[in-house]
């Protein structure tokens, strides 16, 4: 049996979709930087490679032999918003892995961008993956580079015969998030520690769900395609009331105006730039937390069989794997 290669495995995305694969009883080879401490993947029966996207040779070495390769690998960080090294492991190293692939002659090439290479929405109207992107107004590298690398793929399928599908999650949660990134919210409400609500909105999805989709994507979905993997459109107010019910403490009553939040990460921005410490809230996280990021997952859950699981059940699971591992 060949094996499935999956980029950027040590994540939450990435540690997820691990088990997903070998629930399916499906042979597994990650790609590990040198030297990076991966617990999230211990106790595995999985293929350890090391290598980077950065490093043609390493990812020629590890495609080899495989057939199939999920690229989960991003550079997804929002500090700094500006930074050389999101084009170099979004772009460039969505290309290099491009190159492996083809020359390993994969069957199938899944990668994974970002809900945020599309249009937002409003509940009534959701984003789709017809919809223009209009992120590049937050001015984050981050964003700006998603967008680049999936056209990268998707300009590779016209005019190198790449086999590729590419799929976009939106907000996921779920256990398994050592860094932790969105789980960061899990902690906070479960410590109390979340002062008020902002006006906007995401789609909130699970983890699993959306390595299920994942999955799903080495078999199913159209090549060229783009596929939003989400579940349901929440405001900040909803889905954090949600999420205090499950962890027992006490929702915020308080929400505060745009220009109060705005004016915070404004702050934020200028201090870090002076300092170099990352802020708790930049200027451009502080747009985004006043805006309404909702999308509908349609296309997914009718050619990726893309399951839908509830936040609350998503958060309870993020919960109890924070409590169990020291994080609470």
């Amino acid at each position: 049996m060949k094996k499935i290669l999956v980029t950027g495995a040590d994540g939450l995305l990435g540690s997820n979709l691990v088990r997903v694969l070998l629930s399916r009883g499906l042979d597994v080879r990650v790609l590990i930087q040198q030297g990076r401490n991966v617990p999230t993947l211990d106790n595995l029966d999985i293929e350890k490679f090391q290598g980077d996207v950065l490093d043609t040779a390493s990812l020629e070495a590890a495609a080899r032999g495989c057939e199939k390769v999920i690229h989960v690998a991003a550079n997804t960080n929002v500090w700094p918003s500006r930074g050389e090294i999101y084009y170099k492991v979004n772009v460039t190293g969505t290309q290099n892995m491009i190159q492996a692939a083809l020359k390993a002659g994969i069957e199938r090439f899944v990668h994974v961008g970002s809900a945020s290479s599309f249009g937002i929405g409003s509940k009534q109207k959701p984003g789709t993956e017809e919809d223009p992107c209009v992120s590049a107004k937050y001015g984050m590298d981050y964003i700006d580079t998603k967008v680049e690398g999936q056209r990268v793929v998707m300009e590779a399928v016209k005019s190198k015969g790449l086999p590729a599908v590419v799929v976009n999650p939106t907000f996921m949660i779920g256990p398994y998030d050592s860094k932790p990134s969105s789980g960061a919210m899990i902690i906070a409400a479960a410590k109390g520690q979340v002062p008020g609500f902002t006006g906007g909105g995401r789609n909130w999805v699970h983890v699993r769900d959306v390595a299920e989709a994942i999955a799903n994507a080495l078999s199913m979905g159209r090549l060229g395609e783009a596929y939003i993997l989400g579940h349901e459109n929440l405001s900040y107010k909803e889905a954090i009331t949600q999420i205090c019910e499950v962890v027992g403490t006490k929702p915020p009553r308080l929400t505060v105006p745009d220009f109060i939040i705005k004016t915070i990460g404004f702050a934020g921005t200028t201090l870090g730039n002076i300092t170099g410490k990352a802020p708790k809230l930049t200027y451009p996280m502080a747009q985004v937390s006043c805006d309404e990021h909702y999308f509908s997952p349609a296309k997914a859950i009718r050619e990726l069989a893309l399951p839908q699981t509830g936040l609350r059940t998503a958060a309870a699971e993020a919960y109890e794997w924070f409590r169990a591992n020291g994080y609470l």
